[in-house]
């Protein structure tokens, strides 16, 4: 018998080739990631600071991942309804929740039903940072200092008022953790949002508010507002030179907006330690630094999905009694 031509040895060998390829198991051949766009959900409007957050990183990732990371805003309902969305996508590490607060840690005590668990729900990725508060007060308020404060409010129970951009809200919140642990009967002013709620504080309607640092800096440094105390444990590197409120005598107080990103349930352990790296390497960028910390925001002392999970069901247990305390419930 005469030898194939050369040709027709490549022929076969070539289609030998594709045989093999084309019998590789699915499982093997779905574990290449990501193999399409990443969407990455926020569960608020386009515009405030979580989705100026996501929208940074998701430009920094392309090139760590090979796929485009797209942001969606999927808001409503406090941001259950996002969140919720993400709890039912399909586990492959393709639909992230850039979530908050609000849908990761207090909005199961605060609405009467939520389509999902903040705790069973998801798997973490990774804690980006958390956006301290601020208490501020009108210059016309005769209190320097957050001792100054507490005294002038106890002098004159039920006098003093503090905004908030409604009941719920963190803002709300922040304020009854505060007369708990203060002692004082400051009295709650819910607004329709931060904006009607600083307008009316600027305009001295009311005497002060817990809000968050970025949204407060501009006004603190104009001398419009006075800045008594940050709301974290440890000062704030946007405002350094104001002592925490916890320093000032009321220790354990401790109120912020943390950022987490989440995957839903069941994603495939290697796929979440993929894209906590990405996020880690971004968030460690001179760029993404920089820009973050001008915003105000506070690094997370660890990275990993564990401490996030921790971090997540420590912060429902904490804001389940204040909640309860508020007597604040929604639909």
């Amino acid at each position: 018998m005469q030898p194939f031509p050369t040709s027709r040895r490549a022929l076969i060998a070539l289609t030998a080739l594709w045989s093999a390829v084309a019998a590789v198991p699915p499982a093997l051949a779905q574990n290449a990631f990501p193999s399409k766009p990443i969407m990455l959900v926020v569960p608020f409007p386009p515009g405030g600071p979580t989705d100026a957050m996501a929208r940074t990183l998701a430009a920094e990732l392309k090139d760590r991942l090979g796929q485009p990371m797209v942001v969606e805003n999927r808001a409503g309902a406090g941001g259950n309804i996002g969140a919720e969305y993400v709890a039912r996508a399909e586990a492959d590490g393709h639909t992230l929740l850039f979530g908050t607060s609000g849908p990761l840690a207090i909005n199961s005590s605060l609405y009467r039903k939520i389509g999902y668990d903040q705790t069973k729900s998801f798997a973490p990725v990774i804690q980006v940072g958390h956006l301290p508060n601020i208490l501020v007060v009108h210059p016309s308020l005769p209190a320097k200092d957050v001792k100054e404060l507490v005294a002038h409010a106890k002098a004159q129970p039920g006098k003093l008022s503090y905004a908030s951009s409604g009941n719920g809200a963190s803002s709300h919140l922040a304020g009854v953790l505060f007369n708990s642990v203060a002692g004082t009967d400051i009295q709650h002013v819910p607004y329709k949002g931060t904006g009607p709620a600083l307008n009316d504080l600027l305009g001295g309607q009311v005497s002060m508010t817990f809000t968050d640092i970025l949204t407060a800096l501009p006004y603190v440094k104009a001398g419009k507002l006075r800045a008594l105390g940050v709301a974290t444990a440890a000062r704030s590197q946007a405002l350094p030179e104001v002592p925490t409120i916890a320093e000032q005598g009321y220790k354990g107080y401790d109120v912020s907006v943390f950022f987490g990103i989440v995957a839903p349930a069941g994603t495939p352990a290697d796929r979440v330690a993929r894209l906590n790296k990405a996020f880690v390497d971004v968030l460690a960028t001179p760029k993404v630094k920089e820009l973050f910390a001008s915003q105000g925001l506070e690094p997370a002392p660890d990275h990993s999905p564990q401490q996030l999970a921790r971090f997540i069901a420590a912060e429902t247990a904490k804001w389940k009694g204040v909640v309860s305390q508020s007597g604040a419930q929604l639909d």
